[in-house]
């Protein structure tokens, strides 16, 4: 047998290739790291190194310094100087137009932060704990139609977003769902659950198919009961999976902007990161260098949820648990 060594060219093709793609996969994120340790008046130097890098950004963000926005300006200052001369209802109507505008100019960043995080949690753990029983019986009980409705679940990925948006939204108005921010915070949890359910139920039930059904039948003939079984074997050997899930689940609703934008856009207080940075985005008041403060600290939950998670996303526990 002739053991061909792969020619230099080859090698140096191969790997050049490999750094192009590295390049063009991780520039984008490697300038908006840039961008983030700068001054809003600094923000498009040419360079990826500041030349005056500051904190300032994440510190106002995260609300340890007091952003200029929150400080009153010389004209605003001069402007209460002059009501003090006006009636006393003309006085109050400037004063709430004065702080609607600084209203408009906030950037809430933590509230969008914790408005996304109790989203995108709550809706992934309920994802993941009905999938869990749903994929089980998928997988181990059979029932008539099971096949059908095991099929069916997947039928909403057929039809995009865009298409459900309408009659999704004129539901949950029928409904009262819609009429404060609570409500509607609580329609979009309902929404990210039925949009990350079918994915759960098809990829756990894919994985506890993989399982081999000698140990539960081992556990249920030493006593255990179904929910026993479920509980001691099936859940702890489907770690792997259960996280994945999980992990996609939370991106799903991390991310989301089309139903965010629709059911929580008349309620500043209820925005979601994605909704309120695309606000400020689009507004007259972006400040280049703090929005990319805030998108890299968008990208922080997802990156430290996946790295604490990392050593349950591997295969194979159930390798070796039973000799057929």
């Amino acid at each position: 047998m002739v053991v061909r060594k792969r020619s230099f060219i080859k090698k140096v093709l191969f790997w050049f290739l490999i750094a192009v793609v590295v390049i063009f996969v991780a520039y984008p994120f490697v300038y908006m790291v840039s961008v983030s340790f700068r001054y809003d008046s600094d923000a498009f130097d040419p360079g990826l190194i500041p030349d005056n890098p500051t904190i300032t950004q994440y510190a106002q963000l995260l609300g340890l310094q007091e952003s200029i926005r929150q400080q009153m300006s010389q004209e605003e200052q001069q402007l209460m100087k002059l009501l003090e001369s006006l009636p006393e209802d003309q006085r109050e109507l400037v004063f709430k137009n004065i702080q609607a505008q600084r209203k408009r100019e906030s950037f809430p960043f933590l509230r969008w932060f914790g408005n996304s995080l109790i989203l995108a949690g709550a809706s992934a753990l309920t994802s993941v704990l009905i999938g869990i029983f749903g994929a089980y019986s998928f997988s181990r009980i059979w029932f008539p139609g099971r096949n059908l409705i095991q099929r069916g679940v997947l039928l909403v990925y057929l039809v995009g977003g865009v298409i459900l948006s309408v009659p999704i939204y004129d539901i949950f108005v029928r409904l009262g769902l819609t009429n404060s921010s609570g409500a509607s915070l609580f329609s979009l949890y309902i929404i990210y659950v039925i949009q990350t359910l079918p994915v759960s139920l098809y990829m756990l039930g894919n994985y506890f198919r993989t399982i081999p059904e000698s140990i539960e039948e081992a556990a249920l003939i030493d006593g255990s009961t179904r929910m026993g079984t479920i509980m001691k074997i099936i859940i702890p050997l489907s770690m792997p999976a259960i996280i994945t899930v999980f992990i996609y689940a939370f991106m799903i609703g991390w991310n989301e902007y089309l139903f965010a934008s629709i059911f929580i856009r008349p309620f500043p207080g209820a925005y979601t990161l994605s909704v309120g940075l695309r606000e400020v985005f689009f507004s007259e008041h972006a400040v280049w260098a703090k929005m990319m403060a805030a998108s890299v600290l968008t990208a922080v939950p997802v990156i430290v949820l996946f790295m604490s998670v990392e050593k349950y996303l591997t295969a194979g526990l159930t390798a070796g648990g039973v000799k057929e």
